[in-house]
């Protein structure tokens, strides 16, 4: 219960100093979101993603606070960890940036924290090729949390090309799977 009032008392403390005018609210389930108030069309959200899942979901924290146990909630959006991509790209898709944002919150809030993006090819293309895209891949990711509040020391990036393939496989849906890149929090 008393970490429930520190909580409470966080928010409110986080919300009078913001700019925007934001409502806490908590589910069923414990889970704080934060979410904009009805005068701040277009505020964006410090305790949700944009789909409005809660960072802190099952940590016991509000949003902005999020502990380590989010990230091994599997009903949190912390616990994906897999950002895909397209045939000899490295663009990162619309339908990936929410998990990305939701990482690089959660670095924001958590200066300490660190992560490795691993990025990963198909085996189609020569050994340097694959290296080359795949840190491509890391990088694209890194940069778009850098944009989202993750600082240049939290995250790492590494390459392993097509060294690490997730599926075996000599077809299209196994290379799908093993064009990505892997978020790894430091300690895990």
């Amino acid at each position: 219960m008393r970490k429930w009032i520190i909580a409470a008392f966080l928010i409110a403390a986080i919300a009078g100093c913001a700019s925007t005018e934001e409502t806490p609210t908590t589910d069923d389930k414990g889970a704080t979101t934060i979410t904009p108030g009805a005068g701040t069309p277009g505020a964006t959200t410090s305790g949700a993603t944009p789909s409005g899942v809660p960072l802190g979901a099952s940590s016991g924290l509000p949003g902005a606070g999020v502990g380590a146990a989010a990230l091994k909630d599997p009903r949190n959006i912390l616990s994906k960890r897999n950002i895909y991509f397209d045939y000899d790209q490295f663009t990162v898709k619309d339908e990936y940036k929410p998990i990305v944002e939701a990482h690089a919150k959660y670095l924001q809030a958590n200066r300490s924290a660190r992560a490795i993006l691993q990025g990963n090819t198909d085996e189609r293309g020569t050994r340097e090729y694959n290296i080359a895209l795949g840190q491509k891949r890391a990088d694209a990711v890194k940069n778009l949390m850098l944009l989202l509040g993750a600082t240049e020391i939290q995250i790492e990036t590494v390459s392993f090309g097509k060294e690490k393939p997730r599926r075996e496989g000599h077809d299209e849906a196994s290379w799908a799977e093993n064009r990505r890149v892997d978020i790894v929090h430091a300690g895990e």
